[in-house]
């Protein structure tokens, strides 16, 4: 498959000026920070923007590597909400946000993060401070602590922790200063209830250490409506929702509710060392992001079950998506959806660099916790009994614990010579702890209640963990050929070791192995692999993986700057937190075993060359890069049909699913034609080719253990297959396609058969 794409950021030719967007900001007069005296501008034309792309401070415009800085100047005037909305200054570096949930989808140059499963690591890294954010649901970073971000584009072989095969994002955030006392504050008021208070205080201790204390909170109404309507339901068995029929209160939906703050102490007792500590804490109780069903954008043949059963409005068309959210609202059977979408964070960090005569030493040093718990309703598609209970057709709440530990430790030189280098080492310790909990509902009005009560009552877990271990040491070398001639070359070489730990989905009576109605858990973490081990297998990989990085680059000119490079990217093996959904494997553990083996690693292979210029006495920069990237092995979610009792199933695996080959060119202007404005354009032209896509294989032929008259499975039953079971729905204004295995913003093909009940397993 051949893809071409043009793209034009919004950013292009777009007027900033010197006030700050549509925030109200107030700033006491103060010195320039570290981080913002490199972008100081001392002369009419554009300010000198200096990164450390190559782990050591060079100027952007003679650092042989394709970067883009957005400074804490641009960050002030462009009033950007997040992370994300920088996006908008950097060719070929999208960002959004995966469907249902609020959290960061970042790609670069082809490949990027669609998937919530929380052993994914996204194939574009995010460092704040050093600190890998092992997360994509805490990437979306504010941006009024910032000083500056660096867009590192294409595979990173060698210097950037975690080893990337897209691009690494890079965040400074804004360092305490010595002797001085200082308060900036930032407001913003929008529509649907926006506000937003934030406030940073500087304070000095004594003439060598200085505290900056930072937060703020966001608080919004929401633009959906809970407004979905249905009926007159019809199931195929007599249930409790049987002919109802109406609409939804309307309540507004999707606010945001989130409180942040960070702590930062610098020491600096001698100027050749300096110690800065952080504390780090989050509390997200965001509304949960709803869903809108969009059954009627479907032109196949096959009915889909909400419309079978009822529970769509074939009107719906012609009204406002936004108005027509699906959102059971439930707090009981272990969702808590009153409380939201609830993450919590506590970090603590520490940068530590020494400088010497032959270089410097630094230390990053950091611990990070990370609570999510993310239950919502995915269908968009609801019924209200005649007592007033919902229809939870298809709910479910994600629920991790994880606990990351990071070590690196690296030395540049600066020697007198025409030689110098980069060296250290790196380590991170990484524990998930995971379990979904899934409200069948459907299954009530398809196939009856369960032995032990409704569906809509029951909830189904599907629980593992994963215990991950990197460790790597990388070198790279600079020699400088004369004045204007400097190659570099470097290596990485990584150990990555992963422990995975899974029990199939069951029902928490069935948690110890049997059938004991006396378990009772509060939430759905209580259904741990750690607290329940009966039918918990393990499986262990690891991988040993080389990685490297060449450059060559000419300063032609004081204005003109010709680079060219070589690297290869890679990102470990992974494991599914999906496998083992519907109990398909039922007592067959060496299959269940098999079937969760983590997939191969994946990498990259990047060749790039450009130009980076400056003229009109510095008025207008202009950088231009082409790039070739192939990719092996990339990882992806893939449906492998299989027999479960002689029916049609499926089951969700993570496989290297293809090999790839994305090309084209990126392309940056900046000018400054009078004092005050600043226009600023990017320009990507892509090319991508799918070269490989493995056969949908038939699997093995399972027998999973099914409810029958007495509790003795933990398996639901099976409903006709004459229908589709896969929804259409709307998030955020992003057509999305809910299926078993995947809520994706690419729409599957027209032609999949269809999809038993008994496969819906995918959350």
């Amino acid at each position: 498959m051949i893809t071409r794409q043009l793209y034009c950021s919004s950013c292009a030719f777009a007027l900033v000026a010197g006030l700050a967007g549509t925030s109200a900001f107030a700033q006491a007069t103060a010195p320039a920070d570290a981080a913002s005296q490199s972008s100081a501008q001392t002369s009419p034309g554009l300010a000198e923007i200096v990164v450390t792309a190559t782990r050591r401070a060079t100027d952007l415009q003679s650092t042989p590597v394709s970067v883009s800085a957005v400074d804490s100047t641009l960050i002030a005037q462009a009033a950007p909400r997040d992370l994300g909305d920088l996006a908008a200054f950097v060719p070929n570096f999208s960002a959004a946000t995966i469907a249902n949930f609020n959290a960061a989808s970042f790609a670069m140059r082809g490949v990027g993060q669609t998937s919530i499963i929380v052993y994914f690591e996204p194939p574009v890294a995010v460092l704040v401070d050093d600190f890998v954010v092992p997360s994509v649901q805490t990437q979306l970073l504010d941006t009024f602590d910032i000083a500056q971000v660096e867009v590192l584009r294409g595979p990173q072989g060698t210097l950037f922790g975690k080893n990337t095969t897209g691009g690494v994002v890079t965040v400074r955030t804004k360092r305490p200063q010595l002797e001085y006392v200082g308060v900036d504050a930032r407001a913003e008021f929008g529509d649907f209830g926006q506000r937003k208070v934030q406030a940073a205080m500087n304070v000095p201790i004594g003439d060598i250490a200085a505290v900056r204390i930072v937060g703020g909170y966001e608080k919004s109404d929401g633009y959906y409506k809970n407004g979905a309507c249905y009926g007159p339901v019809a199931g195929f068995v007599p249930n409790k929702f049987q002919g109802a029929q109406g609409c939804l209160g309307g309540e507004t939906l999707g606010g945001k509710d989130v409180w942040q703050a960070r702590a930062k102490l610098l020491v600096e007792p001698s100027p050749d060392f300096s110690a800065l500590f952080q504390y780090e804490w989050i509390r997200d109780r965001s509304d949960s992001v709803p869903s809108v069903n969009e059954n009627y954008l479907y032109t196949g043949t096959n009915p889909f079950l909400t419309d079978l059963l009822g529970l769509t409005d074939p009107d719906a068309q012609g009204t406002d998506p936004l108005k027509r959210a699906g959102y059971t609202g439930r707090h009981d059977g272990l969702m808590y959806m009153d409380k939201g979408q609830r993450i919590s964070v506590d970090g603590f960090y520490a940068n530590l660099e020494y400088n010497t005569d032959v270089g410097t030493i630094t230390s990053v040093s950091g611990y990070r916790s990370q609570r999510s718990r993310l239950p919502n309703s995915y269908a968009g598609a609801t019924a209200i009994a005649p007592d007033g209970q919902y229809l939870s057709f298809f709910d479910a709440t994600r629920d991790d614990n994880r606990k990351t530990w990071q070590q690196e430790l690296r030395f540049a030189s600066d020697l007198e010579g025409p030689f110098n280098f980069v060296a250290g080492g790196f380590y991170q310790r990484d524990k998930i702890d995971f379990c979904v909990a899934q409200l069948l509902g459907f299954l009530d009005l398809t196939a009856g209640p369960l032995p032990f009560g409704n569906n809509n009552d029951a909830p189904y877990l599907l629980c593992n963990a994963q215990r991950a271990k990197s460790r790597a040491l990388f070198l790279e070398g600079t020699l400088k050929l004369g004045e204007k001639l400097t190659i570099t070359a470097g290596g990485r070489y990584t150990w990555d070791d992963k422990t995975w730990l899974g029990r199939q989905q069951t029902y928490i009576p069935a948690l110890n192995g049997g059938f004991d109605p006396s378990i009772v858990i509060d939430e759905a973490l209580d259904a741990s692999v750690y607290n329940f081990p009966a039918g918990v297998v393990t499986v262990k990989d690891k991988w040993r993986e080389p990685t490297y990085r060449a450059s060559i680059s000419y300063q032609a000119t004081d204005d003109l700057f010709i680079f060219g490079g070589y690297s290869r990217g890679y990102k470990g093996g992974g494991f599914n937190d999906q496998i083992g959904g519907f109990a398909a494997f039922g007592s067959d553990l060496d299959a269940f075993r098999q079937a969760a083996r983590a997939t191969s690693p994946e990498t990259a292979d990047s060749f790039e060359a450009g130009i980076k210029s400056q003229f009109l006495d510095n008025r207008v920069r202009f950088n231009l890069t082409g790039f070739y990237v192939k990719y092996k092995d990339l990882q992806k979610q893939l449906n492998v049909p299989i027999q479960v009792n002689g029916q049609p199933n499926q089951v969700t695996l993570f496989v290297n699913a293809a090999s790839a080959t994305v090309k084209g060119i990126e392309a940056e202007l900046s000018a400054t034609p009078i004092e005050g404005l600043t226009l600023r354009g990017c320009l990507v032209i892509r090319t991508a080719n799918t070269t490989a896509t493995p056969r949908r294989t038939q699997g093995t032929i399972l027998r999973p253990r099914r409810w029958t008259g007495r509790p003795n499975g933990s398996g639901p039953s099976t409903v006709p297959t004459r229908f589709r079971l896969a929804v259409i729905t709307r998030s955020r204004s992003t057509a999305t396609w809910l299926t078993p295995d995947a809520t994706s913003t690419r729409r599957p093909s027209m032609t999949r058969s269809a999809i038993p009940s008994s496969t819906l397993g995918r959350w």
